[in-house]
C-alpha cells in the first residue's frame, strides 16, 4: 500500500515533469484545500514533499484562524508555501507566503499590489480574458479551470490540456491547470508549457 507522503512526493515529481522551460520561483505543485474533500488540513499539510505550495481554503470555517496557524507552523516546518485564498486579513494575521485570489477578486488583488503588497500572489481564471485580467492585476501565476472532469461542485464543463495550454501561449501568464489533475492525468500535461499542476481530490485521497 502507498503511504501518503509517497504518493504526494509521486506528485511532486510529476509536477516537476509538467513544468515548462518558464523560470518560476513559484512550486511545481499546489496542493488545494477542500472542506468536503480534505478532512484535516492539517494532516494534509504533514504528509506534502518539501516545495509544495498548500492553498488553505476555508470557506469561512469557524476554526480558520486557529488552523491557519497551525497551517503556518507546519508550512514553516515542512517547507512549505502557504497561500490562504479569498481571505487577506487571515493571511496577514499568520503571516502566509502569499494570497490565492478567486477570479471574481482580481480588482481587490490589483488593489493590494498598488498598495505595495509583494507577496505571492496566484488567481483563479476560467478563460484567457481572465487570465489577462490577472496579468494587468499583477497576479504572479493563474489556476486555470477546468481542465479534467472533475467532482468539485464549483468545476465547469472541462475543456481539456490543449485549451489551457493554448491560453499559456496566448497571454504569456505561467499557467497551473486546476481540475481533474491527478497521477493519471498529469502525465498528458507533461510537455504542453505549464508551470506545474494543481491538485485537489489527489491530495484529500493520497
Amino acid at each position: 500500500m502507498t503511504r501518503p507522503y509517497d504518493a504526494q512526493l509521486a506528485l511532486a515529481r510529476l509536477a516537476l515533469r509538467v513544468r515548462g522551460p518558464m523560470a518560476l520561483d513559484l512550486p511545481a505543485l499546489f496542493a488545494l484545500t477542500d472542506p468536503d474533500r480534505t478532512h484535516d488540513p492539517l494532516r494534509l499539510a504533514e504528509t506534502l514533499a518539501p516545495g509544495t505550495g498548500l492553498v488553505f481554503r476555508h470557506f469561512g470555517a469557524a476554526d480558520r484562524v486557529e488552523t491557519g496557524l497551525k497551517l503556518a507552523e507546519l508550512a514553516r516546518e515542512g517547507g512549505l508555501c502557504l497561500l490562504v485564498s479569498a481571505d487577506p486579513e487571515l493571511a496577514d494575521q499568520i503571516g502566509a507566503d502569499g494570497i490565492h485570489w478567486p477570479e471574481r477578486l482580481l480588482s481587490q488583488a490589483g488593489s493590494r499590489r498598488v498598495r505595495g503588497d509583494r507577496r505571492i500572489f496566484t488567481a483563479s481564471a476560467h478563460s484567457p480574458a481572465a487570465i489577462f485580467r490577472a496579468r494587468r492585476a499583477g497576479i504572479d501565476a493563474v489556476f486555470h479551470s477546468t481542465t479534467f472532469a472533475s467532482q468539485s461542485i464549483s468545476a465547469t464543463r472541462p475543456h481539456g490540456p490543449f485549451a489551457a495550454a493554448a491560453a499559456v501561449q496566448a497571454t504569456g501568464m505561467p499557467v497551473y491547470p486546476l481540475g481533474g489533475v491527478n497521477a493519471r492525468t498529469g502525465k498528458r500535461l507533461v510537455g504542453l508549457g505549464f508551470a506545474g499542476i494543481c491538485c485537489v481530490g489527489a491530495v484529500a485521497q493520497s
